[in-house]
């Protein structure tokens, strides 16, 4: 069958083609700012990471406190929260006669969060007046560990 007039096919111009490509990049550049849904720009989700020390060697203990100092050099202090959760044999970390203990410090005065599990220091019968001063506590190291992730926090076991 043939037509007396084909039907028009419509190629795309040059000029249509590059209209076409810059309403995609303008989409791409919108998406890459993700802005909030009100259109004001976003805010960057802040960085979140929780450290387990579990084991009575302070050579992993220094390891797990550079790792965190590490980290928010590279980050900035401000846009990471960083904590420690000690259990087990590595609540030693947080004992007030601590061979890290300077590095606890500094690690405090940076803005880490240590915290000690409540079950281990029962276990081993040590109260908080025998913990480093400025230090947190968890009913569960394990379970703090749990949560933590659950919000998102990476894991790290040094």
């Amino acid at each position: 069958m043939r037509f007396a007039n084909p039907p028009a096919i419509h190629t795309p111009t040059r000029r249509s083609c590059l209209f076409a490509a810059a309403v995609l990049m303008m989409a791409l550049h919108a998406n890459a700012a993700d802005p909030a849904a009100d259109g004001s720009p976003s805010v960057r989700v802040r960085d979140k990471v929780v450290f387990q020390v579990s084991d009575a060697d302070p050579k992993k203990w220094t390891l797990a406190l550079n790792n965190a100092k590490n980290i928010q050099a590279a980050l900035g202090r401000d846009n990471v929260d960083i904590e420690i959760v000690a259990y087990g044999p590595g609540i030693g970390i947080l004992k007030g006669d601590s061979e890290a203990k300077a590095k606890v410090e500094e690690a405090q005065s940076a803005g880490v969060k240590l915290v000690a599990c409540e079950n281990t220091m029962a276990s081993q019968k040590l109260v908080k007046t025998e913990m480093l001063p400025g230090i947190s506590y968890a009913p569960a190291g394990v379970v703090e560990i749990m949560r933590r992730q659950q919000e998102g926090y990476a894991y790290i076991k040094p």
